[in-house]
């Protein structure tokens, strides 16, 4: 890794604590992911994203911004990153997957804040998310009163938060009004960037962001195959660097690493023996480098075949209508894409349970353990109904946060529900 010490601090980031975060990534890192065995080789591009993910990425994002190009960071799936690309704007992710500068975010929020918000707070105060010092617009959404509140905050510590409005229910008023956000979201990255955005624009915009979903698809799909060709862990790391790459590149290597996998099924070839027991996780989302249940599953014996989450099918599984001739029709076609996401914000959704159900009669699933971050009301109280709409398949639910204090708790649990899946 080149030396990026002083683009680090042209950024402001807190360079003892961001060195600190880097040799614990680093040697996280190394213990989970590279001491795996039988690897595909297509994963060695995405070892070099994350030992590059503070670097050269922000290199490539800091370029862009001095050649004139915007960049917008966002927390969830419901932003429409056509939008952004269409203004030729970089979309890219923030950070929020560990447990860092919990003492400094505990000056703004609760104590008993969910992690992943508790995390977006802890990593600016802390000065370790170089993402977020490039941006020049932050969008935040509303799907749930812990992050809506924690924004207005976010506003006061950083001055470019922009809130995008979900609606709580499916029905004709709350699709109206979807729609005239998309339209305002629209305006807004317009008057930042200084761009018109275009019909030509938007469909290279969707057309990149299709590519990149069905690339996701594409993996997926390879998934259902016993043996399963690649680990859980991989497959979370490659939906997870969806988020930071850049979409081109990322469409490539993802659909280059499938020829690989299309080759490792047709021999046989699997990282787990034929006939290994097959988990779906199903929940919260799990940002970098949020890898703490995939590897107690996968250490315990198991394979993760998918992910039923934000980071993973919510994020791919629709794309979106190309067919659109005016800006109009497009805006239309993206709201209506974007909310058939089944966030737990929704009421009723049963749009998820659904989508579990043939996820995991899909990818062949033995059984589902339904995460939850502590303090993630909605999909908490989702459980219960996933559990029932499962019916015989096996089932666990599952609480934690970010930190390791529960490891062995969880191993513990984990291995008395896999046994119950031989």
């Amino acid at each position: 890794m080149a030396d990026y010490t002083e683009m680090w601090r042209n950024l402001g980031l807190n360079l003892e604590n961001h060195a600190g975060l880097l040799a614990v990534l680093g040697e996280g890192y190394k213990n989970i992911y590279l001491s795996q065995k039988g690897r595909p080789k297509g994963m060695e591009y995405f070892d070099f994203v994350i030992s590059e993910v503070h670097g050269l990425r922000i290199k490539e994002i800091a370029d862009a911004k001095k050649a004139g190009r915007k960049v917008v960071g966002t927390f969830c799936v419901y932003v429409p990153e056509e939008i952004v690309l269409a203004a030729d704007g970089v979309c890219i992710g923030l950070c929020a997957g560990a447990e860092v500068g919990s003492d400094e975010a505990e000056k703004f929020i609760p104590r008993n804040t969910c992690a992943l918000i508790k995390a977006f707070m802890g990593f600016k105060l802390a000065g370790l998310c170089p993402y977020v010092e490039l941006t020049d617009l932050i969008v935040g959404e509303t799907t749930c009163d812990g992050k809506k509140k924690a924004y207005e905050i976010f506003q006061n510590i950083t001055g470019r938060v922009y809130v995008m409005e979900i609606p709580n229910m499916k029905n004709e008023e709350s699709k109206k009004l979807w729609q005239s956000e998309v339209v305002r979201f629209k305006e807004t990255v317009e008057a930042i960037t200084g761009k018109t955005i275009t019909v030509e624009n938007l469909k290279k915009g969707a057309s990149l962001v299709n590519a990149k979903r069905r690339a996701l698809q594409r993996l997926s799909g390879l998934r259902a195959s016993d043996p399963a060709p690649i680990s859980g862990l991989d497959a979370l790391l490659i939906n997870q660097v969806s988020f930071y790459d850049d979409p081109v590149r990322f469409t490539q290597m993802t659909n280059k690493l499938c020829d690989e996998l299309e080759e490792r099924v047709k021999q046989g070839i699997g990282v787990a023996p034929k006939g290994a027991r097959r988990v779906l996780v199903s929940g919260s989302p799990m940002a970098i480098p949020n890898w703490k249940l995939h590897s107690i599953i996968e250490g315990s014996g198991a394979v993760v075949v998918g992910e039923e989450s934000c980071v993973g099918e919510r994020n791919f599984r629709d794309l979106l209508d190309e067919s659109f001739s005016t800006v109009d029709e497009a805006l239309q076609k993206m709201a209506d894409r974007y909310l058939q996401i089944d966030c737990a914000c929704f009421t009723p959704n049963d749009e998820r349970l659904g989508n579990i159900k043939s996820m995991t009669e899909k990818l062949h699933a033995n059984g589902v353990i339904h995460y939850a971050l502590q303090f993630c009301t909605p999909y908490m109280m989702e459980a219960y109904k996933v559990e029932k709409a499962l019916g015989s398949i096996p089932f666990m639910r599952m609480e934690t946060d970010y930190s390791m204090e529960d490891v062995g708790q969880l191993k513990t649990r984990v291995e008395a529900f896999l046994e119950m899946l031989k």
